[in-house]
């Protein structure tokens, strides 16, 4: 992108993962924790995944581990690969696919944030045995301020941040009233037209 920030450094043992789509930036989440989700971030929106990531441990006592999505395409291509496989040889012992062995847990929610259409996330949603909540640009063109743009097509860290809540709600782990007081906290208005009609 033409955005300047630092590049971390590569953590140890994530080569494999850059290859096949997808790799764990960092593990915060502890097992006897039930406040916790797994974020997905790709491009320069990986650093808004980390920032959301940092308010929800914060503000609101949630874990979150966070994967770098370097190519969902590939993902999906391995995953349908798998179920072809599965499809063809019934009497052997099934493949599972990649992204699926990384995020096995039904139980753990998966928010997805890109600078793509939703649809570019979405196409690893059968891959994904949990609630899986896609952000993404959905609309038309903009010139902006970065911060405003993702805000208006809501992938800011304060949309991930809502939508990790709201998944945990759903999943009876969060009241409600979390998430609506959150929506004040970050000025996350309810109302606001759709990105993809305005």
């Amino acid at each position: 992108m033409n955005e300047n920030y630092i590049q971390p450094a590569m953590p140890k043992g994530c080569e494999d993962g850059v290859i096949r789509g997808m790799y764990l930036l960092k593990k915060n989440s502890k097992k006897t924790s039930k406040k916790v989700v797994q974020l997905l971030g790709s491009g320069t929106i990986l650093r808004e995944v980390i920032a959301a990531a940092e308010i929800l441990k914060a503000d609101f006592g949630v874990e979150s581990d966070i994967w770098s999505l370097t190519s969902v395409n590939e993902l999906q291509r391995e995953g349908k690969d798998a179920n072809r496989w599965n499809l063809l040889h019934p009497g052997e012992t099934s493949r599972v696919p990649y992204v699926t062995q990384l995020l096995p847990d039904s139980s753990v929610p998966v928010i997805a944030a890109t600078d793509y259409m939703k649809s570019y996330s979405d196409q690893i949603r059968e891959f994904i045995p949990a609630s899986f909540t896609v952000l993404g640009t959905d609309g038309f063109g903009r010139s902006d301020t970065r911060e405003k743009l993702r805000r208006f097509f809501e992938v800011s860290r304060e949309y991930i941040v809502i939508a990790a809540l709201k998944a945990l709600v759903d999943q009876g782990e969060l009241e409600v009233t979390v998430v609506t007081n959150a929506m004040r906290a970050l000025g996350v208005v309810a109302d606001k037209p759709n990105p993809l009609s305005v």
